[in-house]
């Protein structure tokens, strides 16, 4: 986000904020996306003729023609057309003497994608290539280049109806942003109508997509049907959108940022496709904050992940219930359940076990293997350590873990109830967490006297392959909390019984057949 001295003085800032050496900002790449329309024939012959503010510190100014390349998609969308299409922007490169790199693209199988969607993301993908094959050429960082695109005042007319149609926040209201990183529209204050007149002047022809006129694509739909009443309204009515979309897109910003900082504070643990989140904090914050978090927390998890307002507000819902689950797009799990917020991918829920054990109750951990948990009362006897091997002894030899109730968070309100219930335990206020050790890990093992280890050496000792640990169950208070047990390795001496212990948490490692 820029402050208020960086937005008015765009022409007057520092320009080593983002070239610190001329030299290198004369040899950074800028790559011109090109399709042949009159909107990118004009940004063609602007960036060799004229000047142009590609956001490099230097305000508008004219570009060392020896910085430009051209980058041609052809999609072959239009049979002939398309091929057309090629040809023209090749004229036009060795007329203007620009390198050119040609793409071309097939769309055979879409798997429900979009077509506009898919395309762009190609055009885009190869931009990127692009960039950084030119880049690594001149010995420049890829932050010193520019991706230009044609987009106009126009097209984000057009973009803000799109959405306001689809139905879209701010994010999406705030329609195409001037800049995205090294992406930048350096003709996003001028109309369609402007740059064909300037090609006029320059009697410089163009070539004109056919596809455009076809209205049931929602971008000609709002090009042909919208925008001519909008005008009749507001002759100037993309200027006036366009300064709206600086708004929205600068106040989505800082609430973003806003969101970053929060979701970090809210983080109980993180791994590859997991991330939890205290249920607590992500309840009391402000919605507009909230739905950003959930919205980033996927992001972090699965970055290809498209989620619409209804499902952010299904995850939501589950937070301020304090309960409950929703499956999104992309099959990731949203688990609302002892106040933390678990969200998980397909992939990480079949790689190794996440999640909440109530006790009592079960818990699948893959490898054919289920953790049960249950509260047994020790007898007061004068013989403390048979009481323990009695207690936690099982017929099958399956591994056994005999933790203190108390140490593990029951109080004496808890142990009240347990003596009148007579064992009867309600599995909505005792839990342990469950997942895999990660890197750091350490917990105090039994018989150590409160010395602590990491486990990595722990399940280095125990001769378990690192390709295996993965599938380790792995006991704690909470996320990213004290270690209680590695499942069938070791126990922590912090949760032992004592001769005091009138409750504990048994925990059971079946191996099923």
């Amino acid at each position: 986000m820029p402050t208020v001295s960086q937005h008015y003085n765009l022409t007057t800032g520092d320009v080593s904020a983002l070239a610190s050496d001329d030299s290198m900002r004369a040899a950074a790449p800028v790559v011109l996306m090109v399709s042949g329309g009159a909107d990118s024939t004009a940004l063609l012959l602007m960036a060799c003729s004229s000047r142009l503010d590609i956001a490099d510190g230097r305000g508008c100014a004219p570009i060392a023609r020896e910085r430009l390349h051209v980058l041609h998609v052809n999609h072959h969308l239009r049979d002939e057309a398309s091929d057309g299409d090629e040809m023209f922007v090749r004229d036009l490169c060795e007329r203007f003497g620009l390198p050119l790199c040609v793409e071309h693209a097939s769309f055979e199988c879409l798997e429900g994608q979009n077509l506009e969607a898919a395309a762009r993301e190609v055009r885009y993908a190869a931009a990127k290539r692009y960039v950084r094959e030119l880049c690594r050429e001149v010995g420049v960082p890829r932050s010193a280049a520019r991706i230009l695109t044609a987009h106009t005042a126009s097209d984000r007319a057009e973009t803000f109806f799109m959405n306001a149609i689809k139905g879209s926040g701010p994010a999406g209201l705030s329609s195409i942003p001037r800049r995205r990183n090294i992406v930048v529209r350096p003709l996003i204050d001028k109309t369609h109508d402007e740059l064909c007149d300037y090609l006029r002047c320059a009697n410089q022809p163009w070539r004109e997509d056919e596809s455009n006129n076809d209205t049931s694509y929602l971008r000609n739909f709002v090009r042909h049907n919208v925008m001519p009443l909008a005008l009749e309204r507001n002759g100037n009515i993309a200027s006036t959108i366009g300064s709206t979309c600086d708004i929205l897109g600068d106040e989505d910003a800082f609430l973003s940022q806003l969101a970053s900082t929060a979701l970090r504070s809210c983080i109980r643990r993180q791994q590859e496709g997991l991330v939890v989140l205290d249920g607590d904090r992500l309840a009391a914050a402000e919605v507009a904050i909230a739905r950003r978090m959930i919205r980033l927390a996927i992001r972090m998890i699965d970055s290809e992940a498209r989620l619409e307002m209804r499902h952010v507000e299904a995850v939501l819902s589950c937070v301020a219930a304090r309960s409950g689950s929703r499956t999104l797009p992309g099959g990731i799990d949203a688990r609302m359940e002892f106040g933390t917020l678990a969200l998980r991918t397909a992939a990480a829920r079949e790689a190794a076990p996440v999640g909440w054990l109530s006790v009592p109750g079960t818990m699948a951990c893959g490898n054919g293997c289920v953790l049960e948990a249950s509260i047994v009362e020790l007898p007061a006897v004068i013989d403390f350590d048979a009481a323990i091997r009695a207690a936690a002894h099982d017929l099958n030899g399956f591994p056994v873990l005999l933790a203190d109730a108390e140490a593990l968070g029951y109080g004496p309100a808890d142990t009240a109830s347990l003596a009148e219930k007579r064992g009867a335990v309600s599995s909505t206020r005792v839990k342990v967490w469950v997942d895999s050790a990660v890197a750091g890990d350490v917990m105090c093992p039994l018989g150590m006297h409160g010395r602590s280890k990491k486990v990595s050496d722990i399940l280095n000792e125990a001769k378990i392959p690192v390709s295996e640990r993965a599938a380790v169950p792995v006991v704690r208070t909470g996320p990213a909390c004290s270690i209680v047990w590695v499942a069938g390795v070791r126990a922590d001496d912090r949760f032992k019984c004592t001769a005091a212990t009138r409750y504990a948490v048994k925990i059971v490692l079946k191996r099923m057949e």
